[in-house]
Order: C-alpha cells, then sequence, then structure tokens
C-alpha cells in the first residue's frame, strides 16, 4: 500500500478527508454497491419471469422493493407487521405492496384469524423471485468473500452484525 505524505493542517487548511472516509460512509458505499449486484444477478437470472428481470434490469425495482422480498413471511405478514420489520411508515409500504401486487409478486387476501384484516402474501411468481433473490445474495457474497479474503469477510460480517443488533 502506497504511503501518502502527511497532511499539513492549518488553521485556514483544515483537513477534511474524514468527509469521505469514514465509516458510515464506506458503508453505505459497500450496501450500494452489493445491492447493485444482486439487482443485476437478478435481472439475468432465467428463472426470474421477463417482465420482473426487464423491471430489475431498468432500474425500477429498488432498495425499498426489496424490503418486501426481505420482510414478508413466508405465511404472509400484515401490512402493519411488514412495515414495522422493515422499519417503514404504513403508508409507504403500502404503496410497495400495491406496486408490488401490480407486478404479480404478491397478493392480498383475507386474514384466517380477523376478518377486518388482510395478510399480504407471495405469489408463484413471488416465490421465483424470493429463490433468485437468495441465490443473488449468496452469490454477491460469495464474489465479497474472494475480493477481500474469507477471514476478512467473516470479521467484517462479525463486526456488523454486532454494531447492527
Amino acid at each position: 500500500m502506497p504511503i501518502s505524505p502527511p497532511v499539513v493542517t492549518t488553521p485556514d487548511r483544515p483537513d477534511e478527508r474524514w468527509r469521505s472516509v469514514h465509516l458510515g460512509r464506506l458503508m453505505g458505499l459497500a450496501l450500494r454497491r452489493f445491492d447493485a449486484r444482486v439487482m443485476y444477478l437478478m435481472a439475468h437470472d432465467a428463472n426470474v419471469p421477463l417482465g420482473l428481470s426487464n423491471l430489475a434490469a431498468r432500474e425500477q425495482v429498488g432498495a425499498a422493493h426489496i424490503h418486501i422480498t426481505r420482510h414478508l413471511g413466508l405465511n404472509g405478514s400484515r401490512l402493519t407487521e411488514l412495515a414495522q420489520s422493515a422499519g417503514m411508515s404504513k403508508q409507504a409500504m403500502g404503496d410497495l405492496v400495491t406496486q408490488c401486487e401490480a407486478w404479480g409478486l404478491v397478493r392480498r387476501e383475507p386474514d384466517a384469524l380477523d376478518g377486518r384484516a388482510r395478510r399480504i402474501v407471495f405469489t408463484a411468481t413471488g416465490l421465483l423471485w424470493l429463490e433468485a433473490f437468495r441465490q443473488a445474495v449468496a452469490r454477491a457474497e460469495a464474489e465479497f468473500r474472494a475480493q477481500v479474503g474469507n477471514d476478512i469477510a467473516t470479521v467484517v460480517a462479525l463486526g456488523l452484525e454486532a454494531y447492527g443488533s
């Protein structure tokens, strides 16, 4: 690794490198790169229905839509549960569910435990999408491990898990 010359700071010339290399920014850049790779893999997955892969390829599916993929229970979830799990407002999650419903990923159905409530559940197409997401995440993680090494990847994962909990 090249050694950079020392930075001379003065009152009229402060060291501002911290603005571009702090941990939060680096995590954000890494997350955007990881999510972009996952979306690319999903867009090019032969098992993803063509309409959905086209949406992913045109970047119409974003991180917000992935909240449904990450948080919707396999047996379905109520909108309030889904929103809370994703850390979103009920209204914002409702908008996402409506969009995903139009794409054929999810559907609303009556809740067997409460006739007034509705559950959001994956459709058969949504389950294909979920499996493609699982495979894309696994591949992106494997690529990360190959790039930084298994030991560093393990330390990063453990550190992020500890920090996020």
